[in-house]
């Protein structure tokens, strides 16, 4: 397939801070490669406004391999842009076509406030795991890979639900901006294996209570979270946590 460069507009979202009402701004993007990643056209954006003696666009970004799920933009009306399975560092401007107007806002949740341009805070994440999303395991020598037989169902299963990155777009998708994907995904890869069986029921009853405390909403089973996740994370994790959950809250009561 032939590529070449294009010119493209950019409508983006400008946000000096989380006080800030923002507001759309145009920008063009002249003769940019079809073979850059979207992430590598906003570097050549950036720098442009930079000589211009402009403030660049802020946004997120680390590994730029689909690893750390930092990238996280909603792109003319999807995160992550129009790829599925896919992260937007590694979507590549051969989506697009010559001419084209691109949309690009941040996450859209009140539990993900604006840091600033196209870079929310996405710590509350962090907290869900924090509270409960750990085993207790000795931590002296490494044991032996298979000193602890696995059902390879279960290993499997738990190995997808282990792939999440954190990244948010279920958030950003849902219209209720439910963490139940992200949350039921890290609950479930730890509850399919044994060594996550002592914080089995605290686990799963104490990350609920931080999702809810951290303002995300409930969750309607509409599928749109499993739909733009770049990991492709089950919704069936859901149906699993949701089973832990009312499982631990007999026990517990």
């Amino acid at each position: 397939m032939e590529h070449k460069n294009i010119n493209v507009k950019l409508k983006v979202w400008r946000q000096r801070n989380s006080n800030d009402k923002g507001s759309f701004q145009t920008y063009d993007a002249k003769n940019i490669s079809q073979e850059m990643s979207f992430l590598e056209m906003f570097d050549v954006l950036n720098e442009e406004l930079i000589k211009e003696g402009k403030d660049p666009i802020a946004f997120d970004h680390d590994c730029r391999e689909g690893i750390c799920g930092m990238c996280s933009m909603y792109i003319d009306g999807r995160p992550h842009g129009p790829w599925t399975a896919n992260t937007t560092c590694q979507l590549h401007m051969r989506a697009f076509n010559d001419g084209d107007t691109i949309t690009v806002e941040p996450w859209r949740a009140k539990a993900f406030p604006v840091i600033k341009d196209l870079m929310v805070d996405r710590t509350a994440f962090d907290r869900i795991i924090q509270a409960g999303g750990y085993i207790s395991v000795n931590t002296g020598n490494a044991v032996d890979g298979n000193s602890l037989p696995i059902e390879k169902n279960k290993a499997d299963a738990s190995f997808a639900a282990a792939m999440c990155i954190g990244c948010g777009a279920c958030v950003a998708a849902c219209k209720n901006s439910s963490a139940m994907l992200f949350t039921s995904a890290k609950v479930a890869h730890l509850a399919l294996l044994p060594q996550g069986e002592p914080e089995r029921k605290s686990r799963v009853m104490n990350m609920v209570a931080q999702m809810d405390k951290e303002g995300f909403g409930a969750c309607t089973n509409t599928g749109a979270c499993e739909a733009v996740c770049p990991k492709e994370i089950s919704i069936s994790n859901i149906a699993r946590l949701n089973a832990e959950y009312t499982l631990a809250s007999l026990v517990t009561e």
